[in-house]
């Protein structure tokens, strides 16, 4: 995804038999880059600085306790909805204490926070705050019994952290690639995008380690494929690298492998018209569907930051298992 600004489990086939595993589902297949906006619940520290008063500099953020990472969810008994009230809420404290309710790692902690006057005479608790991201990223399916779809493959994390941010609410909406920046040995490239904003095609309800999932419009004209699962060979994937028409470029895919939490390959472009336009992989391109022997297998998710050519990806199985569109026993 660009900077605000993602598994299949075996069968076996019997001869001539033309049911099909219990698992395969038919999908549209994406590859249409959209526009990504989330808000997130709660408001993240994004970090901890000086505060310049009157008597020299503090940090009651630091002083306290806070740290990066950390999300913010009431203020003084009430829920926050967003960076701004927070700052608000400060100010009309009018200098006493706040009590802060945190979540951090899992667990719920409390704080109390003396504000600094500034020179200015305005109250500061010495924290940058973030509550909402903006990026682009690739469809990689949608379901049409459901409505449901999928994109990226991976979280949206905090940069700072890496921590994949809780949503309280968030859009995709209709995007153009208008170019690329490509991507070299040790400088990922990405895609540069202009988001109708006013043209939402769907809601973000998820945002997970396997991707990020809502319901969305389905587009006319989008080809369907049963799922597969992945294995070592010729693959393409489906990406939108100029315009609003996704392509189709060819990889291979060098290995497959488990991890805790589902099946991954690895991967290289080896369509030299890609290669010419991006390099490779770049950002933006995450969740761009991976298509073997006929069928959806899986997404593009990472690229090597030393060789732009290579990439990771992940199962379309496990994120329609995240999307809870199959289950475990399927």
């Amino acid at each position: 995804m660009k900077k605000a600004v993602i598994t299949t489990l075996s069968c076996l086939f019997l001869a001539f038999s033309m049911v099909a595993p219990a698992y395969a589902r038919e999908l549209v297949a994406g590859g249409q880059a959209v526009g990504i906006e989330i808000n997130t619940e709660g408001v993240m520290v994004a970090g901890v600085g000086e505060v310049q008063t009157e008597e020299g500099s503090c940090c009651p953020a630091e002083e306290a306790g806070l740290k990066e990472g950390d999300l913010i969810k009431e203020i003084n008994g009430k829920k926050l909805n967003g960076a701004v009230e927070l700052i608000d809420l400060v100010c009309e404290a009018d200098g006493e204490p706040v009590r802060l309710k945190v979540l951090r790692d899992n667990q719920i902690m409390r704080f109390n926070l003396q504000p600094a006057k500034t020179a200015e005479e305005q109250w500061r608790l010495g924290m940058w705050l973030r509550d909402s991201i903006t990026g682009l990223g690739t469809v990689t399916f949608y379901d049409v019994e459901t409505g449901i779809y999928g994109a990226l493959g991976h979280g949206i994390s905090d940069t700072a952290t890496g921590k994949v941010l809780p949503i309280q609410e968030g859009k995709i909406s209709d995007t153009q690639i208008a170019g690329v920046t490509k991507g070299q040995a040790g400088v990922p490239g990405e895609l540069n995008g202009c988001s109708d904003v006013g043209k939402t095609i769907g809601t973000v309800e998820k945002n997970t380690p396997q991707g990020i999932y809502g319901r969305a419009s389905i587009p006319n004209g989008g080809k369907h494929y049963m799922t597969g699962e992945m294995e070592v060979g010729h693959a393409t994937i489906l990406s939108t690298v100029e315009g609003r028409e996704p392509r189709e470029y060819s990889v291979e895919i060098n290995k497959v492998y488990n991890e805790a939490d589902g099946e991954r390959v690895m991967l290289t472009v080896t369509d030299p018209r890609l290669c010419q336009v991006t390099g490779g992989i770049v950002q933006g391109m995450s969740g761009s569907p991976i298509i073997q022997n006929g069928k959806l297998v899986g997404a593009v998710t990472h690229v090597f930051v030393n060789d732009p050519r290579k990439g990771y990806g992940i199962s379309i199985q496990d994120m329609l298992k995240t999307a809870g569109i199959v289950s475990d026993a399927a």
